[in-house]
């Protein structure tokens, strides 16, 4: 397939790989977050060595600070994600505002914990179009995967978060759907830089 970047990825790879990442961020495993989101970055962004560590401590770090419920820091989190897209932004020369592509990425999470639910998929195709430049029906199956995927995490949660819980593969299958989907939808092709 190539190099991976932000539009030629392996989504089974990146589906898999996030799929670890949030199964440690619901148990608090940092150190297993930290390990998934150095593949999960790798994978996706295909940034050099040190930018992917760079962009996954930056994840990490964002996601450590929004985890604590009620009483997360959204400011901080919205900061380290601006860094961590100032990253894919310098390596890959894309245009987009990283403070923006943060901020929509915050922007589901909220929904995600604090609703309204049927926004959810709204907040993705806003992030994902924005961050790909891609249109909005392009990518809404995409979205709607990761709802579904995500739908199913919170089911594993909420049954104890047994890592031999049927829901946990399910989210994976999900997940690999969603990242293939945006994939075929923001993928490179000969009519498009």
């Amino acid at each position: 397939m190539g190099a991976s970047g932000p539009r030629s990825f392996d989504p089974v790879v990146v589906g898999n790989r996030e799929t670890d990442a949030w199964t440690a961020y619901y148990l608090h495993d940092w150190r297993r977050f930290l390990v998934a989101s150095v593949g999960l970055v790798g994978a996706a962004f295909g940034m050099t060595p040190r930018r992917t560590v760079l962009g996954a401590w930056f994840v990490l770090r964002a996601n450590q600070v929004w985890a604590p419920y009620p009483d997360n820091e959204p400011d901080a989190a919205r900061a380290y994600m601006r860094r961590f897209f100032e990253l894919v932004v310098q390596e890959h020369g894309l245009d987009l505002d990283p403070a923006q592509a943060a901020r929509l990425e915050v922007e589901w999470w909220r929904i995600h914990r604090d609703g309204p639910e049927e926004q959810l998929e709204d907040a993705l195709v806003d992030l994902y179009s924005y961050a790909y430049d891609a249109k909005r029906e392009a990518i809404r199956p995409a979205a709607r995967k990761r709802v579904e995927a995500m739908d199913l995490s919170d089911r594993w949660v909420k049954a104890g978060c047994r890592r031999d819980d049927p829901l946990l593969a399910g989210e994976r299958r999900a997940l690999v759907a969603s990242y293939a989907a945006l994939r075929t939808a923001v993928e490179v092709r000969p009519d498009r830089p």
